[in-house]
């Protein structure tokens, strides 16, 4: 794969990731036990999707590292009260459901050695 490619690939799996964590805050909160599931299953599918998209487990830590990075900026209250991720159980499971869902996405999202063999290295 080309290196512009890649990097744009890179590019719109940071901004996916930004976006699934936007509308999981939104969605997790609003139906208790299926915006949770829903929220959790969008970010699933984007960092799984970017670790099989990039072939490399390195398409799985874009979306999870902007997908952190938004809700920790979304879970901070502003000085007149407002915010957006309540301290609640649901947004404790979406952040940290998140993280092991991230984990696991970069875990399986690790492809088999090109060119070899599935059960050896060739000598």
């Amino acid at each position: 794969m080309a290196s512009g490619v890649r990097i744009a690939l890179f590019v719109l799996l940071v901004l996916f990731g930004v976006l699934v964590a936007v509308a999981g805050v939104l969605v997790q909160s609003a139906w208790f036990p299926g915006g949770l599931l829903l929220a959790l299953l969008g970010a699933a599918g984007v960092f799984y999707g970017g670790a099989r998209a990039l072939r490399a487990r390195s398409g799985a830590y874009a979306p999870a590292a902007s997908w952190l990075v938004a809700v920790l900026f979304l879970s901070m209250s502003r000085p007149e009260g407002d915010l957006l991720f309540g301290s609640t159980a649901s947004s404790y499971l979406y952040l940290l459901g998140g993280m092991a869902v991230a984990v696991m996405c970069a875990t399986l999202g690790a492809p088999a050695q090109p060119g070899g063999l599935a059960a050896r290295l060739a000598k």
